[in-house]
């Protein structure tokens, strides 16, 4: 475990997101119980996923520069593939890979650079076998539809108003450490707007790397939230909730689902009911199902950064 709540939360986020991925996009939670169990580490993925619906998303290349899928096109249209089907256990889903990859190239090149990430953004999606994973979200395949009717790269982003976009915000917190508030929340709203131009999305990243400096600064978890969040979840009520199951409050009182709208008040409910327990939050996390990996940017960094990571967490993940 770090000291550094930055570093913290970055790894946190990859942990969440590596706990949740084979059950990504389980809206039947009798399902995933039945197929899973109670999730307590990290699994492999199974084949079929019974609520997969891959087979009704479509992504045809305009041409070369578009071309993304590569030898994952055969499986889109198909009934029961599960989403991540070929990665490991403990791996990482294709968003969090670009997170990792976003530090690696930061760390190699010494800052960063938003048009060099762009390049290297664009040759890992474009080079065949650089990841495993089937599913390319909405804001890839818009991205690089724009580019391949020869957009420049700054100006590929769509309307994508998924809680995806968030997956590279604890990434980037992490690279920009020594930055004060106002230069970090210009960066990071930069960034996600490289892929992502809906403002509901932006003023998500924005709240979620203000929560994190302000966690770094010594708030509380609730302090933070009640800070930095209230627009998006009231401390007061969230406090009522926790006594409800968590498949009531994210299933009836927030979708489950990837729509930043209902996702982010649903993960800070998450991080609110599990502000000092890093283990139980991202657990819970998963076993609510819907798009929870995603959300596991917003529980894994948040609660990483609080308490930290335990070490057990690194013992079988894949980074």
């Amino acid at each position: 475990m770090t000291s550094d709540p930055f570093q913290n939360a970055y790894l946190g986020s990859l942990v969440a997101d590596a706990v949740a991925m084979p059950v990504h996009w389980y809206y039947d939670r009798e399902a995933l119980l039945a197929e899973y169990g109670e999730i307590t580490g990290y699994l492999a993925p199974k084949n079929p996923h019974s609520g997969s619906i891959l087979w009704r998303s479509q992504y045809s290349a305009t041409n070369e520069k578009g071309e993304i899928l590569h030898d994952q096109a055969v499986y889109w249209g198909q009934r029961g593939i599960h989403y991540h089907q070929f990665l490991k256990a403990g791996e990482n889903t294709l968003n969090f890979q670009l997170a990792s990859k976003l530090v690696r190239l930061c760390e190699k090149a010494g800052g960063y650079d938003p048009d060099e990430w762009l390049a290297c953004y664009i040759d890992f999606m474009l080079t065949p076998g650089k990841h495993r994973d089937t599913y390319l979200e909405e804001y890839h395949r818009g991205f690089f539809t724009k580019y391949a009717m020869g957009k420049p790269p700054r100006k590929c982003a769509i309307q994508d108003e998924h809680i995806g976009g968030l997956a590279q915000v604890p990434a980037l917190c992490f690279i920009l450490r020594d930055a004060d508030l106002p230069e970090l929340r210009a960066a990071v709203k930069e960034h996600v707007g490289l892929t992502h131009a809906h403002a509901n999305v932006l003023r998500a990243a924005d709240t979620l790397a203000r929560l994190l400096f302000r966690i770094r600064e010594g708030l509380s978890v609730h302090e933070a939230i009640q800070r930095e969040a209230g627009d998006w979840l009231s401390g007061t009520k969230a406090e009522g909730w926790t006594r409800q199951p968590d498949t009531h409050v994210i299933g009836e009182r927030f979708s489950p689902a990837c729509y930043i709208a209902e996702s982010m008040p649903a993960s800070l409910y998450l991080v609110w009911k599990y502000h000092h327990d890093f283990a139980a939050g991202i657990l819970a996390n998963a076993m609510v199902g819907g798009d929870n990996c995603h959300r596991g940017a917003v529980v894994g960094s948040l609660l990483g950064a609080a308490n930290g990571v335990p070490e057990k967490w690194f013992e079988n993940k894949v980074i």
